[in-house]
């Protein structure tokens, strides 16, 4: 039997994340290169996750970077393309496009443009994915949303959809890939400190916008541990999904939102 601790390492492997400018996505990116894992960071600008790359590159971990637009497929194929003979061994799909819209003023930009980053290039990174790896198998890792279970403020109807849809698809293929070698797992975050949620609560303080306030105070109220989570406590368990420590965990749709979701 292998010592957990080797369970743990991520070395010789590869990871492509997608989404990792900021927050948990960067968490994770940062925590995977600590365990080893080469990583393929994927994001629609350079700005951000660019200095993301930088920084694992200074700290002695190795890390390329790919401008994407996710919700063109088109891109998604010339990544996998370019990626040919050389493809990551564990898929992390992190990206998402989180815009308030009061549901009766919902326009069809907004909408496709959610439904098509949050959860068709979700599809077809893991369809690219596991065609690549098919006989090899791997590890695929969806970040979905606690809004997708338990949906708390307005204006996120067609956010909340996009999301449910990836737990959907995560239990799918888990069900139709298991047998042939991939293990695919969904993680809900809820309640995370991250940079867009500080934005957001800037915005609403700033433009006095009463229902983003009140849901703000009544969430923070109703959180059991009394607190809201980091972004590292979310990668820390996506890196544990990502290795073989967790080789018996197929399927699952974990949270990670300190009991809120049970409470």
């Amino acid at each position: 039997m292998r010592p957990y601790i080797e369970l743990l390492s991520l070395k010789g492997g590869t990871a492509l994340i997608t989404g990792a400018a900021a927050g948990i996505r960067e968490a994770t990116a940062a925590r995977l290169a600590e365990l080893g894992a080469r990583l393929y960071l994927v994001d629609i600008s350079e700005e951000g996750f660019s200095r993301v790359a930088e920084r694992i590159r200074e700290e002695g971990g190795e890390a390329e970077y790919y401008v994407v637009d996710l919700s063109r497929k088109e891109e998604i194929d010339a990544l996998w393309e370019g990626l040919r003979g050389r493809e990551p061994d564990i898929l992390i799909n992190n990206a998402g496009v989180y815009v308030f819209r009061d549901f009766l003023e919902l326009d069809e930009e907004t909408l496709r443009r959610t439904l098509a980053v949050n959860l068709e290039a979700v599809a077809w990174m893991c369809q690219h994915m596991i065609r690549s790896r098919m006989g090899r198998g791997g590890v695929i890792i969806n970040v979905a949303s606690m809004e997708a279970v338990l949906p708390l403020a307005r204006g996120l109807a067609h956010y909340n959809a996009s999301k449910l849809g990836v737990i959907a698809l995560t239990r799918a293929l888990a069900k139709e890939f298991g047998r042939k070698g991939f293990r695919v797992n969904a993680v809900i975050p809820g309640g995370i400190e991250t940079p867009s949620v500080e934005r957001l609560r800037r915005e609403a303080l700033t433009k006095l916008k009463a229902d983003l306030i009140r849901t703000g105070i009544e969430f923070k109220m109703r959180l059991p541990l009394g607190r809201f989570g980091r972004p590292e406590e979310v990668a820390n368990v996506i890196a544990f999904l990502a290795t073989d420590a967790a080789s018996y965990v197929h399927g699952a749709v974990i949270p990670v939102d300190g009991e809120f979701l049970s409470a």
